[in-house]
């Protein structure tokens, strides 16, 4: 059975942040929107405010869930949702993300991203840019 985790999503305009995964998490050096488990009796607007401000100090108003799929290791349901920046400054916790950055769709491809993810950044993301 598949555990349920968010994908925030963070739009600023036309860049979303992704975070390039730390030296404690899986996938160390991957790159892709922050994440994280949702914890029991939490729904997963709750989980993208809270894995935003856990993981990279942002204050973000979750959207709408804007797709799902199967994480690369087959454990997760992933629950993408776009997320408005709001407030903050960003404070990366180092365990989870080692850097960060603001990109364009066109950026994307560049880094080294999960195949899993591709489908998202090619016919999901670009219809989500303002």
């Amino acid at each position: 059975m598949l555990s349920d985790a968010i994908v925030a999503v963070i739009m600023d305009g036309d860049r979303i942040l992704l975070v390039e995964r730390g030296a404690d998490v899986p996938f160390t050096g991957y790159w892709g929107p922050l994440s994280g488990k949702i914890e029991p009796g939490e729904s997963q607007k709750a989980a993208v405010v809270r894995e935003s401000m856990e993981e990279v100090g942002l204050t973000v108003r979750p959207v709408r869930k804007v797709w799902e799929n199967v994480s690369t290791g087959g454990i997760y349901r992933l629950h993408w949702w776009l997320a408005e920046y709001v407030a903050g400054e960003l404070a990366l916790d180092a365990r989870e993300a080692s850097a960060a950055r603001w990109l364009t769709v066109e950026e994307i491809p560049g880094l080294k991203i999960f195949e899993g993810d591709r489908e998202f950044y090619q016919a999901v993301l670009p219809s989500l840019v303002k």
